[in-house]
């Protein structure tokens, strides 16, 4: 693939429905803050098997990923997509959710990641020309840029306003649709009001959203996580014919990564200011009776905008766009999450296993992943935020992943006992706090914070400052470990840390030499798996039926699963297109590194400017 596809696969895969709500209904709740997310092998599995040895770490890296899958993508792009479709034709959640699966589910199992791509990079056209033109229209309604600001800050629910004893501003969006009574009760007189630093990014350590310690410390290490080891990310990013191509690929991500903020963010906080009854409620019940929730509504804020402000042709482009990037996030996620269960834990299960039980099971363990995940939809649905939700399960499983990768990577003397250390003692931690905030519910605004030690521990420490201490414990754990064991075999070392990693280790794969980790011989792992892709690549027709004599229905069941029907290449030559040079030409070296530079002062000015 090339680097303007592999740009706009990266960027389609990334932003999907969760944005278009989350970002949104963030930007509705809290200002422009939120936008410091947005700024910012085959599998990474194998890449840890190939580093330490061993299939242990392996088998907890591919479930640790399937894990997050289901908890902040699954799910969470399921309820965003159907929230718009609810608050769009008024049809029940699931039911939304379904059709959903139905359409992402076709381009998954008859396509293949050459299809997910392409479709990746026509939705991101998609998807920037319906943003672009609603931002247009919402900024045109408010009266520009310096309009928004202002009326952001004013953009107090009627409710509330009642209750701090100030006049009511009576619009025709309250007269019409929130005919609601004066409240009575006193205890929500400070909700529904607007951040007053709604304009910065950089705010105060104890901010309760984003504090700037936790954006410059805590979101680096999930952006790091993210970008750099998740395998839905990396498997773009490694479809790029050469390595200039992958760079390029990265840079064009990152500049499209520079809209959200406009696209999606100043168009919820317009919504607010709209629709500020509806998307700002104050008012649990007001809140409940808007949106099925008595936390916030704000993630109602993009859909909101869409059905009330556009016309009905801009409408049904709106809605193509939504559905357009839910499936462009499901399609890469459910490819990913087939390759990492198929490649990384099934295999290792069934070492001999043929490549039509490796497809049939994928679309399997895919089933699996997405039945588990909407079970788990009324939870996201409880969440306050969607946005603040996915961020926060991350910052506490992402951290030991990203501790351990960036120290496999820097630091030869990094061994498997410390890998495992980092890892395991990261995932307790992060599972404590994880479950805990799981089942102790965070007060709204109006209600009593309570005095359980469990509540006070969960609202005093920030999720991107958690992040950071669960970086830091796996990190001593991993450093403390290795070097009170033995360091790890040259084997274990060449060509797999980045001082090494022009080290040529072609003659291995070529030779199917095997190597020593631990003691213990074992067969060389990037061979095992550069054979294993090529495998998944070709046809066994030794075993299987010729296509002439195959009955119709079965022909009809490889198409779906994805098994070809005839051999395509000899297996070496699959092997040998596997196998990617690292090296670049010193023009197309300084092409990458002025885009670079060009994408670094972009990104500085916009801090510098919203700080």
């Amino acid at each position: 693939m090339n680097w303007v596809l592999v740009g706009s696969s990266l960027f389609a895969s990334n932003i999907g429905s969760g944005h278009f709500i989350g970002l949104a209904g963030a930007g509705a709740a809290s200002g422009i803050a939120i936008a410091v997310f947005e700024i910012s092998v085959y599998t990474m599995p194998e890449y840890l098997k190939r580093r330490f040895g061993g299939t242990g770490l392996q088998f907890y890296l591919a479930f640790m990923a399937l894990f997050l899958y289901v908890f902040t993508k699954i799910s969470a792009d399921l309820y965003a997509g159907a929230i718009f479709i609810d608050q769009a034709v008024k049809i029940n959640l699931y039911l939304a959710i379904i059709i959903l699966l139905v359409i992402s589910g076709l381009f998954t199992i008859l396509g293949g990641l050459t299809a997910v791509i392409w479709t990746d990079f026509i939705q991101t056209i998609l998807m920037m020309c319906g943003a672009f033109y609603l931002m247009v229209v919402a900024f045109i309604r408010v009266g520009g840029f310096d309009s928004m600001v202002q009326k952001y800050f004013e953009a107090v629910p009627n409710t509330t306003r009642l209750l701090r004893g100030e006049g009511v501003v009576w619009n025709s969006t309250y007269a019409l649709d929130n005919p609601y009574p004066p409240p009575v009760d006193r205890k929500y007189r400070e909700c529904g009001i607007p951040a007053p630093d709604a304009m910065h990014m950089f705010r105060s350590v104890d901010d309760q959203d984003l504090p700037w310690t936790g954006v410059i410390f805590g979101l680096t290490i999930s952006n790091v996580w993210y970008w750099c080891t998740d395998q839905v990310i990396v498997q773009r990013t490694l479809s790029a014919k050469n390595l200039t191509h992958a760079k390029l690929g990265c840079l064009l991500a990152g500049l499209l990564k520079l809209l959200p903020l406009w696209l999606l963010i100043f168009p919820g906080m317009i919504s607010r200011i709209l629709y500020k009854d509806e998307v700002g409620c104050g008012d649990p019940d007001i809140c409940q009776r808007v949106c099925g929730k008595t936390s916030s509504c704000t993630d109602i804020a993009y859909p909101r905008l869409v059905l009330r402000l556009l016309p009905m042709g801009a409408k049904g482009l709106m809605l193509a766009v939504m559905i357009a990037s839910l499936v462009s996030s499901l399609t890469s996620i459910f490819n990913s999450s087939s390759t990492l269960f198929t490649m990384d834990i099934w295999r290792r299960i069934r070492p001999k296993a043929r490549s039509a039980e490796l497809m049939i099971v994928g679309r399997i363990s895919t089933l699996v992943l997405i039945g588990v995940s909407i079970a788990w939809i009324p939870v996201v649905k409880s969440s306050s935020a969607l946005f603040h939700y996915i961020q926060s399960v991350t910052s506490y499983l992402a951290p030991p992943v990203c501790a351990t990768f960036l120290m496999a990577l820097f630091w030869s003397r990094f061994n498997r006992p410390g890998a495992y250390g980092a890892l395991m003692s990261g995932l307790v931690v992060g599972l404590i706090r994880f479950i805990w905030e799981s089942i102790v519910p965070r007060a709204s605004c109006g209600t009593s914070q309570g005095n359980s030690t469990a509540e006070m521990f969960i609202s005093s420490i920030h999720y991107l400052h958690f992040s950071v201490i669960l970086f830091a414990l796996s990190s001593f754990v991993g450093w403390a470990v290795s070097i009170s064991t033995k360091p790890p075999p040259p084997e274990n070392v060449e060509g797999l840390t980045f001082w090494s990693r022009y080290h040529n280790k072609k003659q291995a794969v070529s030779s199917g030499e095997t190597v020593r980790s631990g003691g213990d011989e074992q067969p060389n792992s990037h061979v095992d798996h550069l054979h294993a892709y090529a495998d998944m690549q070709m046809d066994d027709t030794e075993s299987e039926p010729s296509v002439k004599h195959r009955p119709w229905y079965m022909k009809i069941v490889y198409w779906i699963c994805g098994i070809e029907t005839n051999p395509k290449e000899d297996r070496e030559t699959v092997i040998e297109e596997l196998t990617l040079s690292i090296d670049e030409r010193p023009k197309m070296v300084l092409l990458t590194d002025i885009c670079a530079a060009v994408l670094l002062a972009a990104v500085s000015f916009m801090w510098g400017f919203f700080a």
